[in-house]
């Protein structure tokens, strides 16, 4: 059996909501990832026109991908048939209805917009988590909750949506939309008083079976935006574990699930107070324990873990007033220090160099000043300086 010019039947043109299907095997390839099977007739759709392909069975073997390719559909499995053998596919029912939930809500999305703004879809991807779509104009960011409230009105609507292939006559005088010029039958997906799109994929019946649209983000992109969008099952998916999550912070915070925003701006303030007196409490500690160190040529302090890098300098430059080199580690044993070593009247670059190349170290900074961090443990440290002042008061 040879195959056709035309390429097999495409069942999920006019079925959508086809599960199984019979179909002969017209073509068997290998490669090294397993089988292509063409066949005379295919409800699997491929992947293209930024959907993703459907999964399922194939005479029982899994199907993992399917690809169009010079016209003929390839249904990938992990074993051969034999030309001529009449198979059964089984559509993965739950990815295409979720499929088909973004394709259809992404019309809807992609209409409002174009009707609102004049913007064209520019770019549509389905990925694994999520929908990406992107247009060439900026919307306003204190527009976007009313385009979604307009969005999820059109799917309380439960609007009907159709496909159908319109005369070439009916056709030029249709305004549709379409991201290239297109050439024989066309293929058009109405929702009435939303969109009228030129589109290869699968859709939902009507805009209610699409449930509920969510817009995630909205970033610039390419002199435009790009929407992140969750559509359907993954919506509402979403929604559940976001409620999860609001549900385990207000039982944390003994607060009602409505007021848990108020709660953690409380907790993040009073937070800031304990920080900043945390903060005080640590640079008068060093204040006392650099008033019991002598004046001399180098100073080596080792903190408690938990200084940030702005404490490290601050401290740093304070012991630099009692030496001409100092240096302040903060951290542990086994998990390593931070550490800032700065100097009021030398270049402290080559010796930074040398201290890393010393105790397993990285990070450099400014002539008075560097930081970094050292593999190193705090006998080591001690030690390092220890020969270094030793050296210094050889060299007086």
């Amino acid at each position: 059996m040879e195959i056709s010019e035309n390429g097999p039947e495409r069942l999920y043109d006019r079925a959508e909501y086809i599960k199984s299907f019979t179909a002969q095997v017209v073509c068997v390839k290998e490669d090294d990832k397993g089988y292509l099977v063409a066949l005379d007739r295919t409800g699997f759709y491929p992947e293209g026109g930024g959907q993703l392909c459907d999964f399922g069975t194939l005479g029982g073997l899994p199907v993992t991908d399917v690809r169009e390719k010079g016209g003929q559909i390839w249904h990938r499995v992990p074993q051969a048939f034999t030309q001529g053998d009449r198979v059964e596919g089984v559509i993965d029912w739950d990815r295409r209805l979720l499929m088909m939930q973004q394709h259809t809500g992404e019309h809807l999305l992609s209409g409002i917009v174009h009707r609102r703004y004049g913007f064209e879809n520019v770019g549509f991807h389905m990925g694994s988590d999520g929908v990406t779509v992107d247009f060439d104009g900026e919307i306003p960011a204190g527009e976007l909750s009313a385009l979604e409230w307009e969005t999820n009105r059109a799917i309380w609507e439960n609007i009907p949506v159709q496909v159908e292939y319109p005369s070439p006559q009916a056709l030029q005088q249709l305004s549709y939309r379409s991201k290239k010029a297109l050439t024989g039958p066309v293929r058009i997906v109405t929702i009435a008083g939303y969109d009228v799109c030129a589109c290869c994929g699968t859709h939902l019946h009507s805009t209610g079976e699409v449930g509920m649209v969510k817009i995630l983000s909205c970033q610039k992109h390419k002199g435009g935006v790009r929407l992140t969008l969750l559509m359907g099952q993954r919506a509402m998916l979403h929604y559940r574990q976001l409620l999860g999550s609001v549900a385990g912070i207000s039982a944390l915070l003994s607060a009602k699930q409505e007021e848990v925003l108020e709660a953690v701006q409380r907790l993040s303030q009073e937070n800031t107070v304990l920080q900043q007196q945390l903060s005080d409490l640590r640079k008068e500690s060093f204040c006392r324990r650099l008033d019991a160190v002598a004046p001399q040529k180098v100073i080596c302090l080792l903190e408690s873990p938990g200084l940030t890098p702005v404490q490290l300098r601050q401290f740093c430059l304070m012991a630099c007033e009692k030496a001409q080199t100092a240096a302040v580690f903060s951290g542990e044993d086994g998990a390593g220090y931070k550490y800032a070593l700065g100097s009021s009247v030398l270049d402290v670059r080559e010796m930074g160099k040398q201290l890393n190349q010393a105790l397993q170290g990285r990070g450099g900074g400014a002539r008075d000043l560097i930081q970094g961090s050292v593999n190193a443990r705090a006998e080591e440290i001690r030690r390092y300086f220890a020969e270094l002042s030793e050296q210094g008061r050889d060299g007086q």
